[in-house]
């Protein structure tokens, strides 16, 4: 699988590498790119595979959005764990409308495979990521696939819960930043949910992280969840619902530690203000730090 692997541009960080990577991808059937953190005890000669930590960014980033704004590899050095993070859509596709605007199409693949025209061919970022990217990552990278933890923030705080609780068993580990934790009850998501899934809001709720831990047959994560959300998020209200899924949790006695910030926002220093956190809690499953 290295052989597919386009090597974009290659930086040294805190005794480890920051490589961004594109390949064309069969499941998305457009070039692809991603980036990824590796630490010094990935490269280093001698050094076996580490534990990799998957962070989905949100609304209208890319692959370079987290490794440039989250100031997250120095720990990542120290813990030993790996940082991957995909873009957050097709580009290029040259479908109608997928640039006419900021919360759908371009930017906002919403991490899950749309079943309606046009955007069916091409956005299918949950088969992307679960049966392409982390194989591929996997095979071709020193990183350890069987300890694998999921993160994000926003859409892709979304998508870090949805896929998780989707893919029993897959993630190790599991947090996110201020998510979209009710979809189907949102602006964003209903919009998201209409033009990629159709009409029948049956489908919609195969994607509501609130409705899927409803339903989950035990507590998929017993160690516990983590949860960051500012208090002066102006999206908090009519968008992110965490009330929501805390409640779906409280039922099914899922731990969640759903920690409320007085004066943080929505943007990037709010997700650096709490990243440590983040990267420790995963650290402690995935490396036992």
């Amino acid at each position: 699988m290295a052989e597919t692997l386009k090597l974009v541009s290659e930086h040294r960080c805190f005794g480890g590498v920051l490589r961004f990577y594109e390949h064309d991808s069969r499941e998305i059937g457009l070039p692809m790119r991603f980036s990824v953190f590796l630490p010094p005890q990935a490269v280093q000669p001698g050094q076996g595979p580490v534990p990799a930590l998957m962070y989905l960014a949100g609304l209208t980033c890319n692959e370079e959005t987290f490794m440039v704004k989250a100031g997250a590899q120095r720990l990542a050095a120290e813990l030993g764990i790996a940082l991957i993070a995909p873009d957050t859509s097709p580009r290029g596709a040259q479908v109608e409308g997928e640039g006419a605007s900021w919360d759908f199409g371009v930017g906002a693949g919403f991490y899950l495979d749309a079943t309606e025209a046009p955007w069916a061919t091409h956005w299918r970022m949950e088969s992307y990521l679960m049966q392409e990217l982390l194989p591929l990552v996997g095979a071709a990278l020193p990183i350890d696939s069987e300890r694998i933890g999921l993160f994000g923030h926003s859409m892709g705080g979304h998508g870090a819960l949805t896929l998780a609780l989707r893919h029993p068993g897959r993630f190790q580990s599991l947090s996110a930043l201020a998510p979209i934790c009710a979809p189907t009850q949102c602006p964003w998501g209903q919009k998201a949910f209409g033009g990629y899934l159709g009409a029948d809001q049956s489908r919609w709720l195969e994607h509501d992280a609130t409705q899927l831990m409803r339903h989950q047959p035990v507590a998929p994560y017993p160690q516990g969840i983590l949860i960051d959300q500012g208090l002066a998020d102006k999206f908090l209200t009519e968008q992110l619902h965490p009330h929501l899924f805390e409640a779906a949790c409280e039922g099914l006695g899922q731990p969640l530690t759903l920690r409320r910030h007085t004066g943080y926002d929505h943007g990037y220093y709010f997700i650096q203000s709490f990243m440590a956190d983040h990267l420790r809690h995963h650290a402690a499953t995935l490396v036992g730090a």
